[in-house]
């Protein structure tokens, strides 16, 4: 895997990406020299740099209409019109830079009817070869799981379930011969008595690359020799908590191990990192609360026209070092929501919103007044989701590790909220700190920029995700 602004991605990605980018820019290419009757054409830095410019355009559009999500997978006829609505916001926003900079205009007229026609047939030829040679599995990497419990069980749904992710689960050695956990894979089980013998061998003759080490217990009976053949001998050993992390983007608080966080790389917030994203924050949040001002008393007008009660909803929430202060939102709901039930998470398809609530949640306009408690210093705009001290006490007793959340300000976005849908429950609190600690472990500006990205195509999609 190849680490790209603090997050792995598969090998195979990378290249799905950079040559699919390849193959946009042959097709314009291409499309220049068949207007040009065929005709050589010297090679020209400017014509090059302006082919570049739309290649970059098109791919952010494919990005932003989810088609570099290879866990999705798409029939033609889906893949024909979201490819048609991509290069067709691509030819807009492109539109939209040459009115600005017409020196940078590479064709006009039939030169993009054509563009967009060999661009369609490159991309889909592409896509389609690609997925030949993908599912036939020829470039995954084996690995095996050595350890039982919940840890490797995870490590191997999360293997399964992620059918791009470049892994293929080859065998499982187990801690016990009575082991149930894995009893429905019964085909990919090796079982090894004698505290592992021949583990190495069996590995070299499956053609094993990586060993991930998720023992349930270390301490006893611990392979020591037998690892260190297989590292030896060039199989990569991977500790379980290391490989997930990798895997997934997340950590786990159920099952991590307390050295394995002491000794790891990460959680340092250097002077210049938090410097940084305070003049971030500032710049950002002061140029926003003043360009969206026209946007704020829209929404303001409509709030109050929709639904009695005030524009603003403001509530205590717990943020850095445990400070308790005013967080600002329009309110999206009916007033006095909580007046019957007492406090309660949000959920997706809550019957409290109001209509222009339901629509200032899904665009996240409700969002905007959280640009001032940035401003005072309360919040950045990247961090940890605030949470209320009602349930910050309830879901420190139960979740571990949960205190880690403030160590850093709170964020009006994070990485939870681009990689997790609404939270309701204990067990949705569990998941979205996993993601949280993957954050904290790994915080940088770099990781802040994916995060905002992400936010951005959520926001363009509607998609509902970040719990209120």
């Amino acid at each position: 895997m190849l680490r790209v602004l603090k997050k792995y991605y598969p090998v195979r990605k990378v290249f799905f990406v950079i040559g699919e980018g390849a193959v946009i820019y042959a097709s314009i290419l291409f499309t220049h020299w068949i207007l040009l009757w065929g005709k050589p054409f010297a090679s020209d830095i400017r014509l090059c740099m302006k082919i570049m410019l739309i290649t970059f355009v098109c791919q952010i559009c494919l990005y932003y209409n989810d088609l570099y999500n290879l866990n999705l997978t798409y029939t033609l006829s889906e893949l024909g019109v979201r490819l048609l609505q991509a290069l067709g916001a691509a030819t807009i926003f492109l539109s939209g830079i040459y009115f600005i900079f017409p020196k940078v205009i590479v064709g006009r007229g039939i030169f993009f009817a054509l563009t967009l026609g060999f661009a369609m047939l490159f991309i889909i030829s592409w896509r389609f070869c690609c997925t030949v040679i993908l599912n036939s599995g020829v470039f995954n990497q084996k690995i095996m799981i050595l350890g039982s419990g919940e840890l490797a069980r995870n490590i191997s749904e999360e293997v399964r379930q992620r059918k791009n992710c470049g892994y293929e689960l080859a065998g499982i050695a187990l801690e016990d011969d009575d082991d149930s956990c894995f009893s429905d894979e019964k085909s990919r089980i090796l079982l090894h008595r004698k505290k592992y013998d021949g583990l190495c061998e069996i590995a070299n003759d499956l053609n094993i690359r990586k060993m991930v080490v998720a023992l349930r217990n270390r301490r006893t009976g611990f392979p020591t020799k037998e690892l260190l053949e297989c590292r030896i001998s060039g199989i990569d050993v991977l500790e379980g908590d290391s490989f997930y992390e990798m895997l997934t983007g997340k950590l786990s608080v159920e099952h991590i191990n307390p050295e394995w966080l002491i000794f790891s790389e990460g959680f340092q917030k250097s002077f210049f990192i938090r410097s940084a994203k305070r003049a971030t924050d500032i710049a950002l949040s002061s140029v926003m609360l003043f360009t969206l001002l026209p946007v704020i008393i829209l929404t303001a007008v409509l709030i109050k026209l929709d639904s009695k009660g005030p524009v603003l909803f403001s509530q205590e929430r717990v943020g850095e070092k445990r400070r308790k202060y005013k967080i600002h939102k329009f309110r999206s709901m009916i007033t006095d929501a909580e007046k019957q039930s007492g406090p309660v998470w949000a959920k997706a398809d809550d019957d409290r919103v109001t209509r222009v609530g339901r629509f200032i949640r899904q665009w996240r306009v409700d969002e905007i007044p959280q640009l001032w408690n940035v401003l005072k210093g309360e919040m950045s705009f990247v961090g940890p989701r605030p949470e209320r001290e009602f349930f910050v006490k309830g879901l420190e007793y139960i979740i571990p590790y949960y205190s880690a959340r403030f160590t850093a300000k709170p964020g009006i976005t994070g990485w939870a909220q681009v990689s997790y849908g609404y939270g309701a429950s204990v067990k949705d609190a569990i998941e979205k700190l996993n993601y949280d600690l993957f954050y904290m472990k790994n915080m940088s500006l770099s990781l802040d920029l994916l995060i905002v990205l992400r936010t951005v195509k959520t926001v363009i999609s509607g998609s509902k995700s970040g719990a209120r």
